[in-house]
């Protein structure tokens, strides 16, 4: 049977367990999912510049996946996003766009939790080319690095803080988890904002299985069968 991927495109395993963990109740839809880290990513993907570097490595592991049902890209940010649809006709899903495309449908304006601030202008051109821009309310940083995210209190506090700003000040009545593989905080967030808190990766594995069950993808034409 063939596998739904989800790549990781940085070098951390331990946040290629935590995306693996997030999106565990999704294998009871009957679909294997496999997960990937990138060996030739960096530890954490915290600028544009560290983002590009992954697209060609990251369509290379993408490539040799002969078992693919389809893919996920599983970084907020969604690099290689476009070419990889260009290389294969099966389903690829960002993480980014679905998380926006999930959360629009759960509120109006939607509040975004970024780790760095030098995070928020590529969410910013990102959100401005899918056209969403009026819908949002917020985009904040947590000032927390990647490796820094695994201390969970500090994290968890930070998270609330952060989206109790997007809520009061801002507008939010959405948020949007900006980083990959945070599943864990999601129902505390919720339960201490009292918002609906959309985890990147759940979103981006729940729409790509869709696609999969339902034959859809992209293209119709193009590319390899395996990706």
């Amino acid at each position: 049977m063939k596998s739904l991927i989800v790549i990781n495109p940085n070098s951390s395993q331990a946040v290629t367990d935590g995306i693996d963990a997030s999106i565990e109740p999704l294998r009871s839809f009957g679909i294997p999912i496999r997960c990937l880290t990138l060996p030739e990513g960096p530890p954490g993907i915290e600028s544009q510049l560290q983002a590009d570097l992954t697209i060609a490595p990251m369509l290379d592991l993408a490539r040799s996946q002969t078992d693919a049902a389809g893919y996920v890209i599983a970084c907020f940010g969604d690099p290689g996003l476009y070419a990889l649809r260009d290389q294969t006709k099966l389903p690829v899903i960002g993480i980014q766009e679905a998380s926006v495309f999930t959360a629009l449908t759960l509120g109006q304006r939607f509040g975004v939790i970024a780790i760095l601030q030098p995070s928020i202008p590529r969410h910013l051109r990102a959100f401005g080319a899918m056209g969403v821009l009026d819908r949002l309310a917020g985009d904040r940083a947590l000032g927390l690095g990647v490796k820094e995210l695994l201390d969970r209190d500090k994290t968890l506090a930070a998270m609330i803080e952060t989206g109790k700003k997007l809520r009061d000040t801002d507008g939010a009545n959405v948020l949007i988890m900006g980083c990959a593989g945070m599943a864990s905080y999601r129902e505390p967030l919720q339960d201490a904002t009292g918002l609906p808190v959309v985890e990147p990766c759940q979103a981006g594995v729940s729409m790509a299985l869709g696609r999969i069950a339902l034959n859809l993808s992209h293209s119709i034409r193009g590319g390899d069968d395996a990706g």
